[in-house]
Parts: C-alpha cells; structure tokens; sequence
C-alpha cells in the first residue's frame, strides 16, 4: 500500500463539511454506496479486492451458510457478500437477499480513537485506513469497531481491514471492488453525493417495495453516518448488521470531563474535611 503522508494533511473529514484540505488543495469525502437491490451474488467484488490487496484466500469448503464459502469480513476478506434465503409466507417460496458489506469508514472510527501506535489513519480521501507498518496487532480495534469488521491478518499477523483502495485512490483510480461489479451495485465517489443518489434509489425502489430503507447515510446517528452507505431491502439485522450501531468512543471527551469534574469535587471535599479537622 502507497505511503500515507499525514504531515501533508491539514482538515480531517468530517460529518460537517466532508472534506479535507491535503498539501493545499481541498478534497473531497470519498466512499461507497452499496445497492443491493442490484447486487446478483457473484462474489467479483470479493475476488478482486483478494487479488488487488494481495489477501488469502478463504478456501471452497462447504460452510452451512448457503453459497457463502467466506462467512463474514476478518483480517482476510475486507468484501463479503452474504446470501440471504428469506421464506415468503405463507408460500413456499424463497426470496435472496445479497449484500456486498465492506468497512463502513466511519465518521466517528472508535477503531482510530483507540490505536495506541497511531498505525490507524484518516486519509486525506476521508478513508480510514491501517497502516501494516505501525501496527503491531494488539486487537484494541476489534473490539472497538461495532460492525466486526477488523481482524488478524494470517500473512502478517497484524490487523487488516477495506483501505478503499488507498493506491489507487492515490493513482485516481476507482477501489477494485467497484471496478470488477458488472451490475453497478457498488458505487464509488463523493459521499455527500452518493447519499443524494441513495436518497432517490430508495424512493424508486420503495415505490415496489415498500420495506426498502438506507443504511448509514444519516450523519446524525451512532457513527456520524458512514463512508460506506447501503440501500437494504430489510432491516439491518436481517443482514447481520447492528441496527442502531454507536461507536464505543464516540462520548469519550464527556466521559474524561466528567471524570475530571468528579475528581476535582473529591479533591476538593478531601481539603474542606482536613480543613474543618485542623479547626
């Protein structure tokens, strides 16, 4: 993966604004619009993200998940596709879902908040990505990131996870996997346009099925919206996504101020009582 020069990085990204000033020009939020109305299960996303970023594969043994031999994102698969089989009662029949999911790059990253050598970054794309070499695979991010969505990486043991493609980013490229989807299911671009087009996908898609509904686009919720914005045709726990997702960092200021408030109300009940003792 292409350096990250961070000293050339003046803004970080933010729910506000979305966008970022780097070596002084400004950029723009970059991201990820997921349909997945037009997603047909073919796992090209998942292939050429492996063969861009150089990651194992996950082998073809039969797992007891429909046709999903990957399972779920980890260190080793930054795109998965899960494959939903949804009885239609009461027929007998089966409706698929299929979902594409990657790392959602929040807006507020507990993963970033809580990386103790700094190997976890904002990139002037807006992007949060791992740098292999500053991680040192303490696992403080897995636990950090409400989507699971970070792991081990078997070939370095360090952490890994979606980068958006930083070399191609930097090349003016489009991320692998939203190359190689013949559908367009995966979009790439600006994410402040990307959560107007989902707005209008949604309307259309509503207007043939009603439980439609977006995912992440909503800067106001739990992460500060997403770098990554889905469009479902259920709700997100019948995708297996957390449906009200909140980062564990995201009040960590109130709690260190409230902390600090407390211990300087306990100093100072300690000095009245030693004071009213010596009276």
């Amino acid at each position: 993966m292409t350096a990250i020069d961070l000293t050339r990085l003046r803004y970080m990204t933010s729910a506000e604004g979305e966008m970022a000033t780097y070596d002084g020009a400004a950029r723009r939020r970059m991201g990820f619009f997921t349909d997945t109305t037009l997603c047909i299960g073919c796992k090209a996303c998942e292939v050429a993200c492996k063969e861009w970023n150089q990651l194992p594969a996950d082998g073809y043994e039969f797992t007891g998940m429909s046709y999903d031999n990957t399972k779920e994102l980890s260190g080793n698969t930054w795109r998965h596709v899960a494959f939903i089989e949804q009885a239609q009662a009461p027929s007998p029949s089966v409706r698929w879902l299929m979902e594409s999911d990657v790392c959602k790059h929040c807006t507020h990253a507990g993963c970033l908040d809580v990386c103790p050598t700094g190997a976890i970054v904002r990139t002037e794309f807006g992007t949060v990505v791992i740098q292999d070499d500053v991680c040192n695979g303490c696992g403080y991010c897995v636990v950090a990131c409400p989507f699971g969505v970070i792991g081990e990486r078997e070939d370095r043991k360090t952490m890994g996870k979606c980068t958006l493609c930083y070399d191609r980013l930097k090349a003016g490229a489009t991320p692998a996997c939203a190359k190689a989807c013949p559908t367009e299911s995966i979009q790439f671009g600006p994410v402040d346009e990307l959560r107007e087009r989902a707005q209008q996908r949604v309307e259309r898609v509503r207007e043939r099925a009603p439980g439609a509904n977006l995912y992440l686009q909503d800067p106001s919720d739990g992460i500060g919206g997403g770098g990554s914005i889905f469009l479902l045709l259920d709700q997100p726990q019948v995708y297996g996504l957390p449906p009200n997702p909140v980062v564990p960092t995201r009040y960590l200021g109130q709690m260190w101020r409230a902390a600090a408030i407390a211990m300087a109300a306990l100093a100072a009940g300690v000095i009245a009582c030693s004071t009213t003792r010596r009276a």
